[in-house]
Parts: structure tokens; C-alpha cells; sequence
């Protein structure tokens, strides 16, 4: 939008995005999302920052600390009763009704799957910096927290362009929500929902409560997955827990379903080669959990 209207230039620093001047331009646009949780906060708090207006459709299984925060941010939040397909499908038909408007589309696309894409290259060069080699005879594997798809999606892409067939993207999913794996597994893709298999779409992990995959994820990356295993909720409190106890980190549920990856892993395939790769937990969220908040997960989690 400012290179449109002639307010700045590519090789001009975009800091200066944070005045009055830009603020006010930006206010007149309208930025949309539809979420269940850390997508929408982060579209939100960023978007407010730099003036836009920001509406985010959130869905049933968000967390309420979440739709707070964005209210307390200047974010318009519409929350729906149904899942976040239907969160998403508003969102959508808001910002089409809006010349305005621009909608931040999770499910469908491009623009943002390769953004997540570029998490790749940072993990190239900080692998490199710790001297840990990937190759052939130095697998890695990477355990992703998946929901609609978008984002472990966009990594995995990203992962096996840097990195090619020495890495094994492994997507982790609540046992109530395993989306993705149904529709890679039935070819369905997008065109299936796991309340069609008698599941309800039900699980503490916020982010990772979607029914439907993203299409476009699912098709690109069919056959480039490695494997896929489900969380129950109960599992994820509790290695929220002793995450915290052993390595003094603090995460949300979501983000604690990739820690049995590397464990499900060797107990299902029986390769011996695979105590010699590099396994990494991609941990998607808590920095931002209140205090409160993350110690009654923790307390699920039979600590303290």
C-alpha cells in the first residue's frame, strides 16, 4: 500500500512505519483474519500497532485470555460458536464485501505458506552455528504441532528445499483433530472433515482444533510428509509440565505435541539409525500465556 500511494520507497528502512504519518494512511484499511488462536493474535497485535483496523473471527476453541489480549490491543473480535472453518469462511466473506479490506487466508494461501517457508533458512544457519550436520548419514527430523496445515506445511516446504530428502518432516496432531492426516491419508484433502470419522473436533490445543485441511497445503505437500502420530490432550498437559521441570521452558498445550514425536517415532519403526540423527521439537507458542493461565496447565499436568 505505500509503494502504491508513493510513501516510500523498496530500499528506504520500514521502520519509519512506526509514526503518525503511516499510522493514520494505514488506518483506513481494514485487515482480516479468521483464527483459533496464535494466528489471529499475531496478525492482530501487529496489525493495530501500525494503525490498521483488524477484525479477527475466532472460533469456538480459542482461548479467552487470547480474544482479551486482542481487545486490549484496539482488535475487533467477532467470536463464532462453530469451528474454525466456519470462523475463517465470515472472515472471508467480511473482507470481500470490504474494497478496503485484505484477508490473511490460513486455509489458501500462497503469500503466507511461503512466509512460513522462510523459519528454513533461520534453522539452516543456526544449525550451522552449532556445528550440526545434515545429511544422508545426519537425518532431521522435525516434529510439527499441525491444525489446518498452513504452517508446519510452509516449513516443511521450506525444509526440504534447504535440506532435501536428508530431512523428515513429522506433523503431530490431537487425536480429536488429526485433519491433515485424514485427508493426505484418504486423498480427500480438504474435502473431508474428521467429524465425518466420528471425532468431534474437541481438544485444549487451540491452535491445532481444526476439522478440514487446507487444500492447498495438503496437495503440495502429499507424499513429502514422513509420518504422522496424534497427542491426547491429558499427554500434552503433562509434557507442558515437565518441560517447564527439566528445561525450565514454558509452553502452551499446542505447542507440546511434538515432544513424544522422537520417542513414537523409534518405538514404531524400529530403525536403529534414528538415535544418530538430529531431532528438533518445533515449540509454537507460550511466551505470551499469562502467569495465571499457563500455571493452571501446568497444574493439569500433575505438578506443583
Amino acid at each position: 500500500l505505500a509503494l502504491e500511494h508513493g510513501l516510500i520507497n523498496p530500499d528506504e528502512d520500514y521502520a519509519q512505519f512506526d509514526s503518525e504519518k503511516f499510522r493514520k494512511f494505514f488506518s483506513e484499511y481494514t485487515i482480516v483474519c479468521g483464527s483459533t488462536g496464535n494466528l489471529g493474535l499475531s496478525i492482530g497485535i501487529i496489525g493495530a500497532a501500525l494503525g490498521f483496523k483488524v477484525v479477527i473471527h475466532m472460533s469456538s476453541d480459542a482461548k479467552q485470555w487470547k480474544k482479551d489480549m486482542l481487545r486490549r490491543n484496539g482488535v475487533k473480535v467477532v467470536e463464532h460458536e462453530d469451528d474454525y472453518s466456519r470462523a475463517v469462511e465470515e472472515g472471508r466473506e467480511e473482507a470481500l464485501r470490504d474494497d478496503k479490506g485484505y484477508f490473511v487466508d490460513d486455509e489458501d494461501s500462497e503469500p503466507l505458506f511461503l512466509g512460513y517457508a522462510v523459519a528454513a533458512l533461520r534453522l539452516e544457519k543456526q544449525l550451522e552455528a552449532q556445528g550440526i550436520t545434515v545429511d544422508e548419514a545426519h537425518p532431521l527430523y522435525v516434529y510439527l504441532p499441525c491444525g489446518v496445515g498452513s504452517a508446519p506445511g510452509g516449513i516443511s516446504f521450506g525444509l526440504k528445499h534447504v535440506f532435501g530428502d536428508a530431512v523428515h518432516p513429522v506433523f503431530a496432531e490431537p487425536v480429536q483433530s488429526p485433519c491433515m492426516m485424514l485427508g493426505m491419508i484418504t486423498g480427500m484433502h480438504d474435502e473431508v472433515s474428521v467429524r465425518d470419522i466420528g471425532l468431534d473436533n474437541r481438544t485444549i490445543a487451540d491452535g491445532l482444533a481444526v476439522g478440514r485441511p487446507s487444500k492447498f497445503a495438503g496437495k503440495l505437500l502429499s507424499g513429502s510428509i514422513y509420518s504422522f502420530y496424534t497427542v491426547q490432550d491429558a499427554e500434552m498437559y503433562t509434557l507442558l509440565a515437565e518441560l517447564y521441570d527439566r528445561e525450565g521452558m514454558k509452553v502452551e498445550p499446542s505447542a507440546a505435541a511434538g515432544l513424544p514425536g522422537p520417542a513414537i517415532l523409534h518405538q514404531n519403526t524400529g530403525r536403529p539409525g534414528i538415535r544418530n540423527a538430529t531431532h528438533i521439537v518445533w515449540s509454537t507458542g507460550g511466551s505470551m500465556v499469562p502467569e495465571e493461565e499457563w500455571r493452571k496447565d501446568y497444574l493439569r499436568g500433575g505438578r506443583g
